[in-house]
């Protein structure tokens, strides 16, 4: 049996990569100049952490030289075992890059083994959740070339979209591509971005207020999900669970999936991202990612016969818009 492989910007619960026997590999981020890594996700303060980014307390991070990966890939292959690498997007890192030079540099020291990376053109559970495909497909047999084939064109579904509360984060970590418009805070106007066809992260539109933008993020649900019944959709925050919490009655109203999990932003992809981040994760058809997402969906698009049960929901907002 070959095995699956993925970093932790997947941000997959250790728990959940223990039972489903996924191997992970660490980026860093550095606080203080300090390297650290979060292996364990069940022992990250979250709060204290976004906290601390609030107060000031700047974060870097750094990509996945290619030695980390092949000391990680390296013990799989003598025991003879291929490889599934499931990767961050290549559109926001050079880490699956460097997971690529790794499996060349490795195939050539072990001829009879394969590595196939995996190009998710996503973060955080945009990648876990295909990663946790991988291991149950692996699971039930399907063979190494039917996996990574299906994993590919799982990743071009995958629709990723987010608010956050600021976009100074995403800027200066230079995870920002196709701005066509200012947003300012001091209108209370919140940006809506999403993951295109390259795996880059791009802002489409904005909504005025934290739950508008929040209902938004289920509009573009509703309208683009496919089969909902029989997937697991993603939220990821970035210490906001209330939100969070809004987002899940909000996705179980009309086309409620078969599974909903809401995971913590871990450090580096949150470090990206911001406090306050909000993100949903769902699989749509293959042109998703190019699709128009625009303002008419955001603003104007009729929630059907949902705005009497939204308006019958609590939002746990920091103050009435």
């Amino acid at each position: 049996m070959y095995a699956i492989i993925t970093d932790t910007s997947a941000n997959l619960p250790s728990k959940m990569l223990r039972e489903k026997h996924i191997g992970v590999l660490p980026f860093s981020y550095y606080v203080d100049d300090e390297e650290m890594q979060c292996l364990d996700t069940e022992h990250f303060d979250g709060h204290a952490y976004y906290q601390s980014i609030r107060e000031g307390k700047e974060v870097t991070t750094s990509q996945i030289p290619p030695s980390r990966y092949e000391e990680t890939f390296v013990p799989y292959l003598q025991a003879e075992k291929d490889i599934i690498f499931v990767s961050m997007s290549s559109g926001i890192s050079g880490s699956c890059n460097s997971a690529r030079l790794a499996a060349q540099e490795l195939l050539e020291r072990f001829p009879k083994r394969k590595i196939e990376v995996v190009d998710t053109l996503g973060a955080s559970l945009g990648e876990g959740i295909v990663a946790l495909a991988a291991a149950e497909r692996r699971d039930q047999g399907l063979s190494f070339e039917e996996n990574v084939s299906s994993l590919r064109a799982m990743s071009t579904r995958m629709c990723q979209v987010f608010t956050v509360d600021d976009l100074m984060h995403l800027r200066r970590m230079g995870r920002l591509s196709g701005i066509t418009a200012r947003v300012g805070s001091v209108l209370n106007i919140k940006p809506i971005l999403k993951g295109n066809e390259e795996g880059k992260i791009v802002a489409f539109s904005a909504a005025r207020g934290r739950k508008r933008s929040i209902e938004a993020l289920a509009r573009i649900y509703n309208k683009f999900v496919q089969l909902p019944e029989i997937q697991t959709v993603g939220i990821a925050h970035a210490d906001c669970p209330d939100d969070a919490a809004y987002l899940e009655s909000l996705l179980r109203l009309e086309n409620p999936p078969k599974e909903i999990l809401t995971v913590m932003y871990e450090p580096v992809t949150g470090a990206h991202v911001g406090p306050e981040t909000l993100a949903l994760f769902f699989l749509a058809d293959d042109s998703v990612r190019g699709a128009n997402l625009l303002s008419d969906i955001v603003d104007r698009l009729p929630m059907k016969n949902i705005r009497s049960a939204v308006e019958k929901l609590p939002f746990p907002g920091r103050k009435k818009e």
